[in-house]
């Protein structure tokens, strides 16, 4: 099962008592389905939650017969009002004139916190989908029209959650309302009361923080340890040749020290090193004299 069908039939279990908002819910389901007009209401839907959703509202509020196919076998859950002027009588019932040309939100009805909700449940059971978090942050309304798109994305610019700010672009003929920010998406299942999915996203927000901190921790390291391996070869190069040039043994004592640890410790830290004289010398230290062995052999015939 997909994280976007966990959080519809999360949205599907919430009851409301409060009629208006019951209805306030189907009018966002009736907006984004396939067809609501005056004289047909259709809605096609591959997900179980949105049938359930509908068709229990249209029957519970509406009392109206419907044809219905939930077979297994077929692809798409069918919810079709059968009289046309039943059609009409719900059309007008949500404020729609029948000869209006291109449809739009009646906010009449999505005025308050919580219609808003209500109304936003609706719309993302009727036409949208989020990404699994694992993978990637991204929730999406796939809107036919493009007056109602525009509305839609000033409902959720409102949602009294600061920083939500939802985005547009056409694909494909249709009209995609979206957000791909990982805590505004949060927000928006908290506010419609998708919480449990909510708390999911977080969860694996903060497993993707862990593992990112890890990795970066891990380059860090290993980036350390190759930069430290080049100078380590770098300095066992320079201490080789004034070996063989009979020059070492000529050195300072501190030197000859420096010099005899390294060639016997070659993967040895300057800090681990500088541990293993006495006295102790810090890391820059035994940078410095290895650094000048590194000199003296360049200087080497």
């Amino acid at each position: 099962m997909s994280f976007s069908n966990d959080v519809k039939k999360e949205l599907k279990d919430i009851y409301l008592e409060d009629r208006s908002l019951r209805l306030t819910e189907l009018y966002a389901l009736l907006l984004f389905s396939n067809e609501f007009t005056p004289k047909r209401i259709l809605c096609k839907t591959e997900n179980e939650n949105t049938y359930l959703k509908m068709s229990g509202l249209l029957g519970d509020l509406f009392s109206v017969p419907l044809n219905t196919d939930m077979k297994e076998k077929s692809k798409y859950y069918v919810i079709d009002v059968v009289n046309e002027a039943d059609c009409g009588m719900i059309f007008d019932f949500y404020g729609h004139d029948q000869r209006e040309v291109s449809l739009r939100i009646n906010r009449a009805f999505v005025d308050t916190d919580d219609e808003m909700r209500a109304f936003l449940r609706g719309a993302f059971l009727s036409c949208g989908s989020v990404s699994n978090p694992e993978k990637m942050y991204h929730l999406e309304f796939n809107v036919q029209k493009k007056n109602l798109a525009n509305d839609l994305c000033r409902i959720i610019n409102e949602i009294s959650v600061s920083g939500i700010s939802v985005k547009m672009k056409q694909r494909n003929g249709a009209y995609m309302v979206y957000l791909k920010n990982s805590d505004q998406i949060t927000d928006f299942l908290t506010f419609t009361g998708a919480v449990n999915a909510a708390m999911t996203m977080i969860g694996y927000k903060a497993l993707k923080d862990v593992r990112n901190k890890a990795n970066r921790q891990a380059n860090s390291e290993f980036h350390n340890l190759q930069k430290q391996a080049g100078a380590a070869a770098v300095q066992l190069k320079a201490i080789k040749k004034l070996k063989q040039s009979g020059t070492l043994s000529t050195l300072p004592e501190d030197l000859r020290t420096i010099a005899k640890i390294r060639l016997e410790n070659p993967d040895m830290s300057l800090r681990e090193i500088g541990e293993m004289l006495d006295p102790p010398l810090s890391r820059s230290g035994v940078n410095h004299r290895l650094d000048k062995l590194i000199k003296l052999s360049t200087q080497e015939n």
